[in-house]
């Protein structure tokens, strides 16, 4: 059974009365005064921190990554989504279906989880709508996305986005502009960057994109990711059955995920 939860000590504590995040955050109480008496047993366990009811995706917004493809800075930030039946948590397995892509490459990115309800929200008060930010993997089937010309089907297959392992919430970064975030494939650093990168920084992705349609709360951003993505290097490096995949962003901690072919 999934249920929102703290982590204290090195501890999981229940939140509420077994709803989940999303849920919690649309209500706007205090978490503080949602935390259990005790914390849970040992055998519990983080997975996915919560079920967003839309992913919105945001491509080409980091200036190292752009000058690594070898395309033209966009004008505005380009929005696709990802299927929220791609969602996993840390330490489950990335599926590759060899049967639909031979292409699979991994993008690591900070994820935002929207805190209030947002439509047409100025950019200057954009970062006091976040509830608070964790660490996203965007799993791209390359061949696929570049055969379809556009991107929601490579991007969404079932297990192509991991996110967690935590949720830091919105006071524990003070510049979401100013974090590290890494990529490690079998231990070897691939993707080492800085969210100084982006193109558009996070208060104006929320503020475009709630200038299009509404965010609710528990709805996640995915930001864009930097350099380093396997599709781009010489010779194209793609992700293979037993590979364990680490992505990691500054203050928030590390998802890590296994990688096994569909049998």
């Amino acid at each position: 059974m999934e249920r929102a939860v703290a982590e204290r000590d090195g501890a999981l504590w229940p939140l509420g009365d077994g709803a989940p995040l999303a849920a919690l955050i649309a209500a706007g109480a205090p978490l503080d005064a949602l935390v259990g008496d005790a914390p849970l047993g040992a055998g519990a366990r983080l997975t996915v921190p919560l079920r967003p009811g839309k992913i919105v995706a945001i491509g080409l917004n980091y200036m190292d990554h752009i000058r690594e493809a070898g395309m033209a800075v966009p004008a505005g930030p380009l929005v696709f989504t990802k299927f929220t039946t791609s969602l996993i948590g840390d330490g489950e397995a990335i599926r590759i279906d060899r049967a639909v892509t031979a292409r699979v490459d991994w993008e690591v990115e900070l994820a935002v989880v929207v805190g209030r309800r947002m439509t047409r929200v100025a950019a200057q008060d954009a970062l006091s709508y976040i509830f608070g930010y964790t660490v996203a993997n965007d799993v791209s089937a390359r061949d696929v996305q570049f055969s379809d010309g556009q991107w929601v089907r490579g991007k969404s297959l079932d297990t192509f986005c991991p996110l967690g392992p935590v949720i830091v919430t919105a006071d524990e970064v003070a510049d979401p502009q100013a974090l590290a975030l890494r990529t490690r494939v079998n231990g070897e650093v691939m993707q080492d960057s800085t969210t100084a990168e982006m193109v558009f920084g996070v208060a104006d992705l929320l503020s475009f994109c709630s200038h299009s349609f509404t965010l609710e709360p528990g709805d996640v951003l995915l930001t864009g990711t930097p350099w380093g993505c396997g599709e781009f290097m010489d010779p194209v490096r793609s992700l293979a059955d037993g590979d364990v995949v680490e992505t990691e962003v500054e203050r928030i901690g590390a998802l890590r995920n296994p990688v096994a072919e569909l049998r």
